[in-house]
């Protein structure tokens, strides 16, 4: 091939495409919030954007890779726009309140027993919380469900 062809440059065009267009799908993307999002406040996907990073997070922190990762989560702490979320700045949603009353399991085999109790601890599910029996005020620990009730006992 002569090196002044257009086959020439033509060939050599698609491969500047293609090459630039593998290193862009070789790099890194991460979710940033799009506006301030205060802690204890529920993050909507809205709030979110993905960006490629120009070069990895420094240290060994995990960060927010996809928005389905903190969608629908809750802010620990304030989460400034164009700031790379750390994973361990944000938390699931919770299923129990403190002071709003569940309902408690205790299965055992064939025998299931529940009662009412009154969370002391606000918690999401898998989530060991402390909570305090309507009747008779004594405090025990349970495992939240993703149903939104507790479970005592073995699991």
């Amino acid at each position: 091939m002569n090196r002044h062809s257009p086959f020439h440059a033509l060939f050599l065009a698609l491969v500047s495409i293609v090459a630039t267009g593998l290193s862009a799908a070789a790099q890194e993307q991460a979710v940033v919030s799009t506006r301030v999002i205060y802690p204890g406040e529920t993050i909507a996907i809205d709030a979110l954007d993905e960006v490629v990073l120009r070069r990895p997070p420094r240290g060994n922190t995990a960060i927010a890779r996809m928005l389905e990762d903190i969608d629908g989560k809750v802010a620990r702490r304030t989460l400034l726009p164009g700031r790379l979320i750390p994973v361990s700045y944000v938390r699931d949603a919770y299923l129990v309140e403190t002071g709003s009353p569940v309902t408690v399991t205790l299965s055992e085999g064939a025998l299931t027993i529940s009662l009412r109790a009154v969370p002391l601890q606000a918690g999401a599910a898998g989530d060991m919380i402390r909570l305090r029996n309507i009747e008779s005020g004594r405090t025990f620990m349970g495992v939240v469900l993703a149903d939104g009730t507790v479970q005592v006992g073995a699991i």
